[in-house]
């Protein structure tokens, strides 16, 4: 076989972004069209909502937004310095706001976003290895805290008074869930190159941590303090986000206790997470309206004030996030285009 046979036989893999790109941005453009078209009456509830909305809490909202990219970046920070492959937090943010971005239009069973990860931390200089033991330990810390401030919300309605048996049956299928998905992986990375049956490969979240999980280096994904260190940056990201939803709602003249807050908040993220919706799109808003009821807001401001979180949360990322994914796909490109073929 011929070298440029071999060439032409090779398989694209996660890093050879050249070849990919065209495809992907002509998926990512139908995404965004179809995205748009069917969120269309909560873009203009949002837009509605905006112009009612007090400035200096808005602008307090974006600012709490920006310290949930920083947190996430941080965790992954933690992760290369321990692999020694640091990157300063400014080359890692932009990273977290196209990870959003994959996460929102190609969610792949909720890998989209995390492939990209690993991806985008290769181009930048980062040996594959410690960029899937950023993404693996960066999975158990985000779930970790998942789980945590799960059962904190459940405690926060009993103090309440509100807490239903069917509260509890939700709260205890998402524990398995957020069991499940770090489990996995650390079972895949410890059972090695034996081959799974059938069913189980197929399974899409199962096939894309398979090909993965094994490139990690073990002593990072066993490091107990840096695992803890990644599950406190990951926590920080609930408790703005419950931040944030506090000051949406002084922003549109309801006042609501943290607590109530970041009950909604939760409840939100729970139901979207068991939702098979990408980025929970109508599951979150329902969690979070519901709970905000439960607690007391009357249901449109309940409603007004999740929609104008979700805009801080998800809407308003998703243009600087579709940006610098594509430049960092056509500098990749450029690069590639410039060095000689090898034969």
């Amino acid at each position: 076989m011929t070298g440029t046979t071999k060439k032409a036989a090779k398989r694209p893999k996660l890093g050879d972004t050249g070849h990919l790109s065209g495809w992907f941005f002509g998926v990512l453009g139908v995404g965004v069209l179809v995205f748009a078209v069917l969120n269309f009456g909560d873009l203009q509830s949002f837009g509605a909502m905006l112009q009612r909305a007090e400035p200096v809490w808005l602008l307090a909202a974006a600012g709490l937004q920006g310290i949930t990219y920083a947190s996430v970046s941080l965790g992954w920070k933690l992760v290369l310095d321990k692999a020694r492959s640091p990157l300063p937090l400014s080359r890692l943010i932009p990273v977290a706001l196209s990870k959003l971005f994959a996460d929102a239009m190609i969610p792949a069973a909720g890998m989209g976003g995390n492939l990209l990860l690993v991806d985008r931390l290769v181009k930048l200089g980062v040996p594959r290895g410690a960029a899937v033991a950023a993404l693996i330990v960066s999975l158990i810390g985000y779930y970790a805290a998942f789980a945590v401030f799960a059962l904190v919300m459940l405690l926060l309605l009993w103090v309440h008074g509100k807490a239903t048996p069917l509260l509890a049956g939700v709260v205890t299928a998402f524990l398995l869930v957020a069991l499940a998905v770090p489990g996995l992986a650390l079972w895949l990375r410890r059972r090695g190159s034996r081959p799974l049956s059938p069913f189980l490969e197929h399974l899409p979240i199962v096939h894309t941590l398979l090909h993965v999980v094994g490139e990690a280096p073990a002593r990072l994904l066993r490091d107990k303090t840096l695992i803890l260190g990644v599950t406190a940056c990951n926590a920080a990201l609930f408790l703005v986000d419950a931040a944030t939803l506090q000051v949406c709602m002084l922003a549109l003249g309801h006042p609501t206790p943290f607590s109530t807050a970041f009950i909604a908040m939760m409840g939100g993220s729970i139901v979207a997470a068991l939702a098979p919706v990408p980025m929970g799109l109508g599951s979150f808003e329902v969690g979070s309206t519901a709970m905000l009821s439960l607690l007391g807001v009357p249901v449109p401001a309940a409603l007004a004030g999740t929609l104008l979180l979700r805009g801080f949360t998800l809407w308003l990322p998703l243009l600087p996030g579709f940006v610098l994914m594509k430049g960092s796909f056509r500098s990749v490109h450029l690069h590639r285009s410039k060095a000689p073929e090898v034969e």
